[in-house]
């Protein structure tokens, strides 16, 4: 018996029947490439920086964009000299740039209504940020904009005010925007607010070792510009990954929207960046943040409102 076993052919080594066609073999691994594809097709970006066209031209509408974006911040930015009215005016035409474009865009005011959106196929358009000098220093104009919609103020310098209005804005639900501003308001800004703070167009570059990790401990997103040179964008998302955390990164834009966001995330993937640290920079990261402001307003509802 031992014999017959002995001598029995396995599997590996019985010879294929006459006509019988061989074996599929097994398919290539993808590469980078194919793979950072696939997965923005999968997990569409959230960018923290869109600006309206020139003009609403029928012709030029839904304005150029990447193909992998899935949802935007309109920045609602102003001259000095525009101040509320101005503003206004901006939210006024970012309205009526989604309400060209239906089958293109829609307007989400909370991250169930992003991703939604995104389920259904359409872009989705949040308003903000406001730039600071068009609040006029009155916490009554930010409880404003944030019953028009608006879900992000910009803060560049911190004073007074700026102390009280962070408290209103993790109160109210609007998240605090610390792209532009130097070091040491990024130091006092995090120390007052209690929720994620947002960098809509981070400059990493400009703030030390030791301000990415206060950025890191905040839950804070630094959202990079995207250039058609990956290399040099993936130099500085690694940066911001190592000192503040894979779940501090994420993109502002692209300044090649033909290119897309294929090349940078073909080249994280090179570098080691898992899928779902990319899935965090594509989106997820932005979206936590969104929603744990949300969540610490419902939370504070019953506070009282700033003077």
């Amino acid at each position: 018996m031992a014999e017959l076993l002995d001598d029995h052919p396995t599997l590996s080594t019985v010879p294929a029947a006459a006509g019988e066609p061989d074996p599929p073999e097994s398919p290539p691994p993808l590469d980078e490439t194919a793979r950072a594809r696939a997965l923005l097709a999968a997990q569409p970006v959230t960018e923290g920086h869109a600006e309206l066209p020139g003009s609403l031209d029928p012709e030029d509408l839904p304005p150029v964009r990447a193909a992998e974006a899935g949802a935007q911040l309109w920045s609602l930015h102003t001259e000095p000299d525009e101040g509320v009215v101005g503003t206004l005016r901006r939210i006024d035409s970012v309205r009526a740039l989604v309400a060209a474009c239906p089958e293109d865009l829609r307007l989400a005011y909370t991250t169930s209504e992003l991703a939604h959106a995104r389920n259904c196929g359409r872009v989705a358009a949040l308003l903000g940020p406001v730039g600071w000098t068009a609040l006029g220093g009155s916490a009554a104009t930010l409880r404003a904009y944030h019953a028009l919609g608006v879900r992000a103020v910009n803060l560049p310098r911190f004073d007074r005010f700026a102390r009280d209005a962070v408290r209103e804005m993790n109160r109210i639900g609007l998240a605090v925007d610390l792209s532009g501003a130097d070091q040491d308001t990024v130091r006092r800004a995090l120390a007052v607010t209690r929720a994620p703070a947002l960098l809509t167009r981070a400059a990493p570059e400009t703030l030390p070792d030791d301000v990415l990790g206060l950025l890191g401990e905040n839950g804070a997103v630094l959202m990079v510009t995207v250039t058609d040179d990956p290399a040099a964008v993936a130099d500085v998302l690694d940066r911001v990954r190592t000192e503040a955390g894979p779940h501090c990164a994420g993109v502002s834009h692209t300044t090649a929207p033909a290119l897309g966001y294929v090349p940078l995330f073909a080249e994280l993937l090179r570098r080691g960046w898992t899928a779902q640290e990319l899935v965090g920079l594509a989106h997820a990261n932005a979206t936590r943040a969104l929603r744990e402001t949300e969540f610490l307003s419902r939370a504070n509802r019953i506070r009282p409102a700033a003077a």
